[in-house]
């Protein structure tokens, strides 16, 4: 795998050696003074350039870079739908582990380009843009709930469960483990979110995804988060519902009271009624 040093001299030599590249700009993790640091975080570029039409759709441009892996370019995909493009990009995933995100945009383009706290200028040809804050990820620290934001995720938490029991009743699991692990499961993210927010005054990110969650939730409600990742047993995500009904009562319940809110308790302990209700219920059964 190329160094980060090897990979800044390619990214700004290619910069130098096109006269329409006026600014070079990293955004992303790399951009990020409170990312951990590893060989695997992208190197998410933005080429600032005076024309578009040759870096669109222009293979040259990613073997420049290197062997690749893999390439996508999302501004093409799509079954034949017209885009009026302002920028291009190429995401390549090289052969040696290395990644670029490489966008190019016009220079019209380019206060929406370094408006982002994570942004970093690498080259600034034409001095433009003078001297940029201090890379921060202050753009992607969680924001307190309003009452409206708190209520809606509780209501969706609590009225898709059921879905999740009556997938597993039935026997369908696809259906129960997409309701579990994708809708329910963003409501319990987005809980966990305020959460680590409360925690940490809403002065630290908890990365895409909850990627650093870990650090900062206490022993057991880590323990009880890894407890609702379930396999394909029925039986077994069953607990997982369960569990995740659990943590998101303890975490909410948290939230609330930090900012005054009111916790449906009433809906929780319904639908967790009901749910222990669908669990034990024979499968011949022909009503509740």
């Amino acid at each position: 795998m190329r160094t980060e040093k090897e990979m800044f001299e390619l990214i700004l030599r290619y910069a130098r050696e096109n006269e329409d590249v006026r600014a070079v700009i990293l955004n992303g993790s790399r951009a990020n003074p409170n990312a951990k640091k590893d060989p695997f975080q992208d190197y998410d570029i933005v080429y600032l350039v005076t024309q578009m039409a040759p870096y669109k759709r222009n293979m040259e441009i990613v073997r420049y870079f290197g062997d690749i892996l893999i390439l996508q370019t999302p501004d093409d995909m799509g079954e034949g739908e017209h885009r009026d493009f302002d920028g291009y990009g190429y995401l390549m995933q090289f052969m040696d582990g290395t990644r670029i995100d490489l966008g190019f945009y016009p220079l019209e383009a380019a206060q929406t380009c370094v408006a982002d706290s994570q942004t970093i200028l690498l080259l600034d040809k034409d001095g433009r843009f003078g001297t940029l804050p201090p890379p921060s990820d202050h753009d992607y620290l969680p924001q307190k709930p309003t009452a409206k934001a708190f209520d809606d995720c509780c209501n969706e938490f609590w009225w898709v469960t059921p879905y999740v029991a009556k997938g597993l009743w039935r026997d369908e699991l696809t259906y129960a483990k997409y309701m579990l692990d994708n809708v329910v499961r963003d409501q319990l993210m987005k809980m966990l979110t305020w959460y680590f927010g409360v925690k940490t005054d809403f002065q630290k990110s908890p990365g895409k995804q909850g990627k650093y969650l870990r650090g900062t939730l206490d022993e057991e409600d880590w323990a009880m988060l890894e407890r609702t990742y379930a396999d394909a047993d029925p039986e077994h995500t069953w607990q997982a519902l369960f569990v995740m009904g659990d943590l998101f009562r303890k975490v909410a319940q948290v939230v609330a009271d930090s900012f005054g809110l009111a916790y449906p308790g009433q809906d929780d302990r319904n639908v967790s009624a009901f749910l222990r209700r669908i669990r034990d219920l024979p499968q011949d059964a022909e009503t509740l």
